[in-house]
């Protein structure tokens, strides 16, 4: 999914539900958990070093992208449901 594609999808859902709505985080599809999001980091800042000007290449992203942007999972908050990946899209 390109941030694109992300930001699409959240403004549908934001038309939808309000902007309000808290944003989670489902894992594991065989055994599923629902997590909270602690935050967004991309490789450039896992990368940095105390230097602005300066990184370091130690993470690099897998698969075929040059660049990405995680979300960082956050404290576990239950159990979550199979579904949601037979659901999205």
């Amino acid at each position: 999914m390109t941030i694109d594609q992300l930001i699409a999808r959240l403004n549908a859902y934001r038309a939808e539900l309000g902007g309000e709505t808290e944003v989670r985080l489902m894992t594991q599809q065989s055994w599923p958990f629902e997590n909270g999001i602690d935050g967004l980091v991309s490789v450039a800042e896992i990368n940095a070093t105390g230097d602005p000007d300066e990184e370091s290449e130690g993470f690099v992203c897998q698969g075929k992208v040059d660049q990405a942007v995680y979300l960082c999972e956050g404290a576990q908050l239950g159990y979550g449901t199979q579904t949601a990946w037979a659901r999205s899209y």
